[in-house]
């Protein structure tokens, strides 16, 4: 494989503070103002919750025990609008963190994406599609209950919880260090739990990309399972990667709920504390009733953040585990990259020079061994040769897929890693023998080639790519859509497309990558003329195994086991009696 030359950007500090660190400096804080509006909401909302436990207290002492007719109505008129402003607030403030919790998560897909795309050819090669969307949908997903519920959650249960608290410390300071025991050992396993939920959480998320990748190749290659009779055999594989998702699911979920029976025993214990010393002081006449009601509503009220905050705790662990690996794949920045002040390339008919131009694998092996040659300014150059030989190679590296190992490549002499990247893909049109079509129109597909080209330009591309004919007899012409991967259509009429795409790109170099190789005769004939005249005034690099094909070009370059070894045109190369004319000899020249 080649190197995957991919670089963090910095040091990922992968531990919850880090990562939340990292979340709330990148992410939360361009919605700061919206964040004081929900804070206040949730401040108010939490008032309105202590605020009812401490009305349980002349509810019990002064209406129900001292029967104060008097406060019957202020009490219950009390009680009323603590519930209608609790309610109002807790609307105001869950809306306003979601829309916060929203944007955040689209943010981050936003920005992954954008890291993906502009990551090197290699790093695609290197790690799976099912595998990045995971990353984008599926972890992102998992981030994005971390923070849409834990930002409302933990601020609104906490806020609850510290005025719950501060209730019960002013009623009765001593009963409240009797309820206080109990939460460092809550503390205590609900860190050891969370740790254990995300590694659980990161193994899930790495074995559901799997899935995803496996259902994708299956499906993708379906025409050969059902030619085979593979369904079985499929299905047994998909069996294996689903099992293992639905037991991590499972050890999850196992792992997450131990926190509810653990709760539930401390906030038993808790209370018999509380009923204990309150019953003792209330029979001494040292507390009223009312009191000791109104603190142990305080406590029971305070009973259900804690839990939310367990619960949520448990969420943020898993999210975490999904923040680590999005953060891991957008902290890769790409090897190939333009660099501080590169050049625009405005080319007209440029020259392309190899200027012993190596490239090596990771392992070491050579695909190119100095490689010296001229593609001539205006001129069809065609590189043949057995595979293995390195001709793709030398295509790659002048869009700068890759860069050479040792070397260089000019192009009107200058070297290519001085110039943008932009600017130097802007100036090549490539067609290659695996055709990408679209899950989109055919007038789409075609307009891939020029953003912002007109109609009139995309139906004259497909005429010249002989394409206009076959088009206007689909169902809805250019506006029909064409399936994933052009699945509706023939190999040939997906190279057309793919041809036309290149035709209307109209740039000085041109990459021609086996672009003939899925038409038939009568297809070929056709297209032969139209690539004819789109050679003409640019820059052309052919790859062909038909020698047929080439025997019309300025000059052929033979290439074997990564080295020229011949340069000239057909009849010349056919005199010097060598690789090429052995090869036109043994019929490749069909």
């Amino acid at each position: 494989m080649i190197k995957d030359t991919s670089k963090p950007l910095t040091h990922i500090d992968s531990s919850t503070k880090g990562l939340l660190s990292r979340l709330v400096r990148d992410y939360l804080r361009p919605y700061m103002p919206l964040l004081v509006s929900a804070l206040f909401w949730m401040v108010l909302s939490a008032a309105m919750t202590a605020a009812f436990a401490k009305l349980v207290e002349p509810v019990l002492d002064q209406v129900l025990v001292n029967r104060q007719t008097g406060m019957i109505v202020p009490v219950s008129i009390s009680v009323f609008m603590v519930f209608l402003i609790s309610g109002a607030a807790t609307y105001l403030h869950t809306l306003q963190m979601n829309k916060i919790g929203q944007s955040i998560v689209a943010d981050i897909q936003r920005d992954l994406f954008g890291r993906f795309l502009g990551l090197d050819l290699q790093f695609f090669h290197d790690n799976p599609s099912g595998e990045l969307v995971s990353r984008i949908v599926n972890d992102v997903n998992i981030l994005r209950a971390t923070v849409s519920d834990g930002l409302t959650g933990i601020g609104k249960n906490m806020l609850t919880l510290v005025l719950l608290m501060g209730l019960m410390i002013w009623q009765d300071s001593q009963l409240t260090l009797v309820v206080l025991v109990v939460f460092p050992a809550a503390a205590l396993a609900m860190n050891r739990i969370g740790r254990k939920l995300r590694s659980i959480s990161r193994t899930m998320q790495e074995e559901t990309a799997t899935m995803i990748y496996t259902l994708g190749q299956i499906f993708q290659g379906i025409r050969q399972v059902k030619a085979y009779g593979m369904e079985s055999y499929e299905r047994s594989r998909a069996d294996v990667v689903i099992e293992k998702v639905k037991k991590l699911s499972i050890k999850g979920t196992r792992v997450g709920t131990l926190t509810t029976p653990l709760n539930e025993a401390l906030l038993g214990l808790a209370l018999m504390g509380v009923i204990l010393y309150g019953g003792f002081h209330v029979a001494a006449g040292e507390l009223t009733p009312g009191e000791l009601m109104s603190f142990i509503t305080a406590f029971a009220l305070s009973y259900e953040p804690i839990k939310r905050l367990s619960k949520l705790y448990n969420t943020i662990q898993q999210g975490m585990g999904a923040a680590d690996r999005i953060f891991a794949m957008m902290d890769k920045q790409a090897a190939i990259q333009d660099i501080p002040g590169a050049r625009i390339l405005a080319a007209h008919i440029p020259e392309i020079r190899f200027e012993n131009a190596t490239f090596e694998y990771a392992d070491g092996e050579r695909a190119l061994s100095s490689v010296t040659a001229t593609l001539p300014p205006g001129q069809v150059t065609a590189l043949v040769g057995p595979s293995g030989a390195g001709k793709t190679t030398i295509m790659n590296l002048i869009p700068r897929f890759y860069d050479v190992t040792q070397g260089r490549i000019l192009i009107d002499g200058v070297d290519v890693r001085d110039l943008s990247l932009s600017s130097l893909r802007r100036n090549i049109a490539l067609v290659s023998q695996d055709v990408t079509i679209f899950d989109d129109t055919v007038r789409a597909n075609i307009g891939y080639g020029r953003e912002g080209a007109s109609d009139e330009d995309i139906i004259i591309a497909a005429r010249a790519a002989a394409a206009h004919d076959f088009i206007t007899g689909l169902p809805q012409g250019y506006d029909t859509v064409l399936g994933e991967d052009g699945v509706k259509l023939s190999g040939g009429q997906r190279q057309r497309i793919s041809i036309a795409r290149a035709i209307l790109r109209n740039a000085p170099i041109l990459l021609l990558d086996e672009a003939t190789s899925a038409l038939d005769n009568e297809s070929e004939r056709l297209i032969q003329d139209s690539l004819a005249e789109l050679q003409k005034g640019r820059t052309t690099l052919v790859i062909a195994h038909r020698l047929s094909t080439v025997q019309h070009a300025d000059q052929i370059i033979v290439m074997d086991a990564g080295r020229v070894v011949e340069t000239g045109k057909h009849d010349e190369l056919l005199t010097a009696n060598g690789p090429y004319a052995r090869m036109h000899k043994a019929g490749l020249n069909a």
